[in-house]
């Protein structure tokens, strides 16, 4: 679905399904030059068990228009207007990477209107390299080649896609080589720039729930399980044998905590 957005076009992927006032609300964030398409599998589970779903694009990624946008606390604040132009009072949020700094960011923001918060592949502080923010400003492909290494464990980089036929490090290396030009470099610097985690983590009082990936190189699970001792009442989970990428290395274990959490 689109939505008019500071006179953009806002798209949000709903598996099809029509807005029902009666269902609860999830709303899936994706990470650093991805878009909604890293959430296929679970955003179109909930949306055929109960849920209203809607995958965004943040802006300058996937479909939706708009120039991209330099803070965590900017593209929060991006959410909760789309959230408010789609008259969508109370929801749940699910961000992965950077998209769980923004989930995070708007959860703060939002107070009671979020029922509850599932932040994958997470740490605060979300510093980045001097190495990976010099390579995303002067030499993309590098960049992505770096990071799509790095998000992935050793053995999905050996065959181990749980999806008989598909390359795994080959699909994101070619969904981050479709954003526009600039966009990693401005993603992974307000990865890098927000300071605003902690004040937000202990003012959450919605159930939360932390899944980590237990080989994960880019936001360690040792980092992730310090943001959760910041959220009053979070559960962490470890993911065993997953990397960075957890919806594409481990979708079925992924798929069926956020269930078990939602439901």
């Amino acid at each position: 679905m689109y939505l008019d957005l500071d006179q953009n076009k806002a798209y949000a992927y709903s598996a099809g399904q029509p807005l029902d006032p009666a269902r609860r609300n999830v709303i899936f964030i994706h990470g650093a030059e991805h878009d909604h398409s890293v959430w296929n599998l679970q955003s179109r589970y909930c949306a055929y068990h109960g849920w209203n779903v809607l995958a965004v694009d943040l802006p300058a990624h996937g479909r939706s228009e708009g120039p991209p946008l330099d803070s965590v606390e900017a593209m929060a604040g991006w959410l909760i207007g789309f959230l408010n132009a789609a008259a969508i009072s109370n929801v749940a949020l699910v961000g992965h990477s950077m998209g769980s700094l923004i989930a995070l960011e708007a959860a703060f923001q939002l107070g009671e209107r979020v029922t509850q918060l599932a932040l994958l592949g997470t740490a605060y502080p979300m510093l980045v390299s001097d190495q990976l923010l010099d390579a995303a400003r002067d030499d993309e492909r590098e960049a992505r080649q770096m990071v799509n290494v790095w998000s992935h464990s050793p053995a999905m980089q050996i065959g181990g896609n749980p999806n008989p036929g598909m390359w795994m490090l080959g699909r994101n290396q070619r969904l981050m080589e479709r954003m526009v030009p600039g966009l990693f470099f401005t993603d992974l610097m307000a990865c890098n720039s927000y300071r605003g985690g902690e004040r937000a983590a202990q003012a959450i009082v919605c159930p939360t729930l932390l899944l980590l990936g237990e080989r994960d190189m880019m936001t360690s699970a040792k980092s992730g399980r310090a943001l959760g001792q910041m959220i009053g009442g979070a559960r962490t989970r470890v993911i065993g044998g997953c990397g960075h990428a957890l919806m594409a290395e481990k979708p079925d274990e992924v798929l069926e905590a956020l269930v078990e959490f939602l439901a």
